[in-house]
């Protein structure tokens, strides 16, 4: 077992596991795990804000296009915000991220900007709603 990393990164992460396992705490590659795992929590990280962007998106939806309101729309909305709360349970330290400005306002741009090219509206430059109203089931924008 000496695969390089920058090699071949799944026979390298194969190898590591093993060497973790049988307890070879010596031969492992330190460094490179560490990265693989923080790449992990990253990933994780923006997945969250694609699915948190998606529910703004579908809200935003709601509130512009009046006309397209329905039953189907309801629903995808509930969807999207099952899937947001299905990711709290999992790994209810991405909730911090709520607390982050910065964060926020990157997934709000985020969303807008996909929304302007698919409807071409103006949307406000930042979320006018609570994270704590998006989340609610109850809370359809007017």
């Amino acid at each position: 077992m000496d695969t390089s990393y920058d090699n071949d990164v799944v026979a390298w992460a194969s190898e590591q596991a093993a060497l973790l396992r049988s307890g070879k705490l010596d031969a492992i590659d330190v460094m490179n795990i560490a990265e693989e795992i923080e790449g992990v929590a990253h990933d994780e990280q923006r997945e969250f804000g694609r699915r948190f962007g998606s529910l703004l998106m579908h809200l935003l939806k709601w509130q512009y296009q009046t006309a397209w309101r329905c039953g189907y729309w309801r629903e995808t909305i509930a969807a999207k915000r099952q899937a947001v709360s299905y990711y709290l349970g999992e790994a209810p330290s991405l909730s911090k991220l709520f607390e982050d400005q910065g964060w926020l306002d990157v997934v709000w741009g985020d969303a807008v900007r996909r929304l302007r090219d698919e409807i071409g509206l103006d949307f406000p430059e930042h979320c006018p709603w609570p994270v704590r109203k998006v989340l609610d089931d109850d809370f359809f924008p007017v």
